[in-house]
């Protein structure tokens, strides 16, 4: 505290010296036709000064920290001695018809002003340049260090210029120009920006801070070369996708570092700006989709919903997009109690007590308990996030397979029955169509059981199906994550294996759109463009993480693993929606008589304790569960193989 009132004190200190020196250069020295007394100099001079110093105290001037001062700090202070010019002003006319005491003209009282406003404004804006430019370790860096100490008495640490990361900013735009000036302004900044990139030919071959616009052409590599570019950072939120993929291997394919930059467009309250690395889904190079809107909100908005396996990656994503919906009440449903509690802390902290939110440590193939649950909270909406879903594990444990996603399934459904609840949800897998593991073929009985109840019962059904959720337990991206970290190699189970592909956001989205449109029975799936190469995304990791000599090695394929996931959209098939991503798969519900009839070749199945016989039951029960050689022997013929991308550049 000290400190800054002593440096407050300097800098009204350092603005009476301006002002006694410009008084002293139009009142003493040119005075032009009109010589003052001495008197009336003084009085004069006592007046201004009292007139311009309260004035800006009472407007904080000296209250602003100066080396951060942007724009405003400057329109302040122009504002204040305006006020003031019109004070004194005021002063001098007073003394004009009451005082005998001789009066400075208005063209002097103004020229007086104006300079001393001047070299106000020219003394901090030299002790900012001062403040940001004095670090760099030049001979300009030095002497900008001494005049920065000579006038303020402390001390600016030069950083060595090779110590910091040299950036290439793409974009000379306003994100582009915040983080320059962000960087330029931060003594203690890891980058330093050198140059911008940019197509803009009113910005190129110009310089905006001191740092010149290069244009984006055949010679932009050999600049940045010359400029010694270490990382290039995107700048530009809404470059288009192709676009981005073109530069992202430009620039990479260089041996650049790349990095993103997303303020002011991706801030939000609280959060932090930085450069951070590509997102796993920009691995895609598509935008995230967002489906949800106003009309899907108002659906869930003063409701009570029960999610099971809300501690689950699709099930915690749920809850965060229902939180922001203002339900009446989530209840989340988990037998894995450190998940739940994830998530429980998390809403906790983001939502406080403005969230209804219940924690239940069950599961869901435990009836009474399940039943217990109902009845307490009498859940309007429930959505089934559930299940087992490790495709090599559940050829192993086909037993708890059945039992988890197929009986479990039926007892949320007999529970909707008898507590009359308004909707059912399911989330299902496009490991459903046409399966080829234990895990697809339980689900695909639980989209049956679902569409069956559809019929006869009282609640709503629908089911979801979606593909690939990167980044949630279990799948790819974590486990490349972790083997690059390693050191390597990266496994892949066959090169030529094709998913599709979305985010965790966009399977929760899609879950509610289609839950809050459903009329009943309907089996929805998502429009997710063509699928992509595995092969192509753990090369793009390796690229991304700046690891060298990372290997990738193909393990085999793994039981129940099939080299593609089947087509989920072919729009010619199936009925359209609303939303044109959302898609309605035609099917004919089964009676409850022929469901209840398979549930009991499978219960029979599960209680011999025999894999190999809950495996053939399933395949009596699914029609459409084949062995993966099967599919993958005609592999090469299959639509979604032709379809597949070309090797991304990425």
């Amino acid at each position: 505290m000290i400190k800054k009132s002593l440096a407050r004190w300097q800098l009204i200190v350092y603005d009476l010296i301006i002002f006694a020196f410009t008084d002293l250069l139009l009142l003493v020295f040119y005075q032009g036709q009109e010589r003052l007394p001495l008197n009336s100099i003084l009085i004069h001079t006592v007046i201004g000064c009292v007139c311009i110093f309260v004035t800006r105290i009472a407007g904080g001037i000296y209250l602003q920290i100066w080396r951060y001062g942007g724009i405003q700090c400057y329109i302040r202070l122009l504002f204040t001695d305006g006020v003031a010019f019109l004070v004194l002003f005021a002063f001098e006319m007073m003394l004009r018809f009451f005082t005998p005491i001789k009066q400075i003209t208005f063209t002097r009282l103004l020229s007086i002003s104006c300079i001393n406003l001047l070299a106000t404004l020219a003394i901090r804006m030299i002790y900012r340049y001062c403040f940001k430019c004095g670090t760099a370790d030049t001979s300009m860096g030095r002497f900008l260090r001494w005049l920065f100490q000579l006038f303020t008495g402390e001390k600016l640490v030069a950083t060595e210029s090779v110590r910091r990361i040299k950036i290439a900013i793409i974009g000379a735009g306003r994100v582009g120009v915040t983080l320059a000036e962000e960087l330029l302004s931060n003594p203690n900044a890891m980058y330093t920006p050198r140059c911008f990139i940019d197509v803009s030919k009113e910005k190129v071959g110009r310089e905006i801070h001191d740092i010149p616009v290069i244009p984006e052409d055949e010679t932009t590599l050999e600049t940045l070369r010359w400029y010694q570019i270490q990382v290039v950072v995107f700048a530009i939120p809404n470059m288009s996708e192709e676009k981005k993929r073109t530069l992202y291997a430009a620039y990479s394919e260089a041996g650049y570092k790349i990095k993103v930059y997303d303020f002011p467009v991706m801030q939000t309250a609280g959060s932090r700006r930085y450069l951070r690395e590509f997102d796993i889904e920009e691995l895609l190079f598509r935008k995230p989709i967002a489906v949800n809107n106003e009309k899907t909100a108002a659906y869930y908005r003063d409701k009570v919903i029960l999610i099971t396996g809300g501690g689950g990656s699709i099930g915690s994503e749920l809850c965060r997009q229902l939180a922001k919906m203002e339900p009446k009440r989530i209840v989340i449903l988990d037998i894995y109690e450190n998940g739940a509690y994830d998530v429980q802390q998390e809403l906790r902290i983001a939502y406080g007590g403005k969230l209804d939110l219940q924690i239940e440590i069950c599961s869901i193939t435990h009836s009474k308990a399940l039943e217990r649950v109902f009845d307490t909270y009498r859940p309007q909406i429930v959505i089934n996030a559930a299940a087992h879903k490790h495709v090599p594990l559940m050829e192993k444990n086909c037993i708890e397979a059945v039992y988890n996603n197929v009986f479990g399934t039926w007892n949320l459904v007999n529970l909707c029955e008898k507590f009359r609840t308004e909707r059912f949800m399911m989330v299902s897998t496009d490991k459903a169509v046409n399966p080829t593991n234990v895990m697809g073929a339980t689900k695909r009985m639980c989209e049956m059981i679902v569409q069956s109840a559809s019929v006869w019962g009282s609640t709503k059904y629908s089911a979801t199906r979606f593909g690939n959720v990167l980044g949630s337990a279990g799948s790819v991206i974590p486990l490349f994550k972790r083997q690059i970290a390693s050191g390597g190699p990266i496994t892949l189970t066959d090169k030529r294996i094709i998913r599709y592909f979305m985010t965790i956001p966009e399977a929760s989205q899609l879950v509610l759109e289609s839950g809050a449109m459903a009329k009943n029975g309907e089996l929805f799936v998502l429009d997710m463009g063509q699928p992509v190469k595995i092969l192509d995304l753990a090369e793009s990791m390796i690229r991304l993480s700046g690891v060298s000599g990372i290997e990738i090695v193909e393990t085999g394929l793994r039981p129940g693993e099939k080299l593609y996931e089947e087509l989920l959209v072919k729009t010619e098939e199936l009925d359209k929606t609303e939303n044109s991503l959302i898609f309605i798969e035609k099917d004919t519900p089964l009676s409850r008589q022929e469901i209840e009839e398979r549930l009991r070749i499978l219960a029979a199945a599960v209680d011999t304790g025999s894999d190999e016989t809950v495996r053939r039951a399933l395949k009596a029960v699914v029609p459409t569960y084949r062995s993966p050689e099967e599919v993958n022997a005609k592999a090469d013929q299959a639509e979604e193989m032709k379809m597949q991308k070309e090797p991304a550049p990425v």
